[in-house]
């Protein structure tokens, strides 16, 4: 009961205040942590990888759980307040949200969506800019919302935090290329065990929400992404605005073969990221619905 509180009005905060701005981002400090351990013991093999994410996640849940507990001693109303004010530091709605209406309103669209993607973004064309703000707005309503909700709601504070550091650490060196193919490997795979879940709930939700029938549709294309997760919410957002997204794109000057997730129309308008971001109040409203309800039922019993 007390992790569904914390994560409806974790929820209800970050949809209001957004991010903390007078303050360091959690996210920020887990990074340098990462950063910390790279530059002292870096190298490019799976088992130096092992020891980063070790190192990361035994320090980062020693300080999540030392949190948890102290804020168990206090009022249980005060707990409520302050572990629901640093758990909505975990979450990335409104950030996201605004981040991609962004793009549709900067002059420099190009500098705008290259803060978001790691693409390359000289060549890209308006359709290619529209397309990817739509990808990064369906992937991360799994990462940045549904994902840590989930880790929330089962595991309290301590799950949110462990959840983000294993998310960061996969941002931060889950890449294939020649410095992180192996020392990011171990990094990479547990993110894709973390958001499994998480990533087909999502797709779930959007394709309710766009009125899809066959909701678990998504599935057979969705699967064609070189990530386990990421095509889902992709896939469901580009049949549930009737469009193509993913295909062929640039990343570090080389040109990557990538399916196409959807099978509609490839030129991508403003008019559909204008149709994705509308998702926003009805998947705030089956968030809060869906807490409420758990809330109610373990009341209930």
């Amino acid at each position: 009961m007390t992790n569904i509180l914390i994560a409806f009005f974790a929820y209800f905060i970050d949809r209001v205040f957004g991010e903390f701005r007078f303050i360091k981002h959690p996210v920020i400090m887990i990074g340098e942590i990462i950063t910390f351990f790279e530059d002292r013991f870096y190298k490019n093999s799976i088992f130096r990888g092992l020891l980063l994410v070790l190192f990361v996640l035994s320090l980062v849940s020693f300080m999540s759980i030392s949190i948890c507990l102290y804020l168990g001693e206090m009022n249980y109303v005060l707990n409520i307040i302050i572990s629901s004010s640093i758990a909505s530091m975990f979450l990335a709605h409104r950030m996201l949200y605004d981040s991609v209406k962004e793009v549709l309103v900067s002059q420099n669209k190009k500098e705008v969506i290259s803060m978001l993607v790691s693409r390359d973004v000289e060549q890209m064309s308006e359709s290619d800019i529209y397309k990817a703000s739509i990808e990064t707005y369906a992937e991360n309503l799994s990462d940045g919302v549904i994902a840590p909700l989930f880790y929330l709601t089962l595991f309290g504070l301590p799950g949110i935090i462990i959840y983000k550091a294993i998310n960061t650490m996969d941002s931060m060196v889950g890449y294939r290329n020649e410095k992180y193919e192996n020392y990011g490997k171990v990094a990479a795979k547990l993110d894709d065990i973390a958001n499994y879940i998480p990533s087909r709930i999502t797709a779930v939700i959007i394709m309710l929400i766009l009125g899809q029938k066959k909701i678990f549709s998504f599935y057979k294309n969705g699967k064609q992404h070189d990530s386990p997760n990421a095509g889902h919410p992709i896939t469901a957002m580009a049949l549930g605005l009737d469009i193509s997204l993913g295909g062929d794109t640039y990343y570090f000057g080389e040109l990557k073969k990538k399916p196409y997730f959807g099978v509609a129309r490839k030129e991508i308008v403003d008019a559909d990221v204008k149709k994705a971001l509308l998702i926003r109040n009805k998947v705030d409203a089956v968030v809060a619905i869906s807490l409420l309800a758990l809330i109610l039922t373990l009341q209930a019993l």
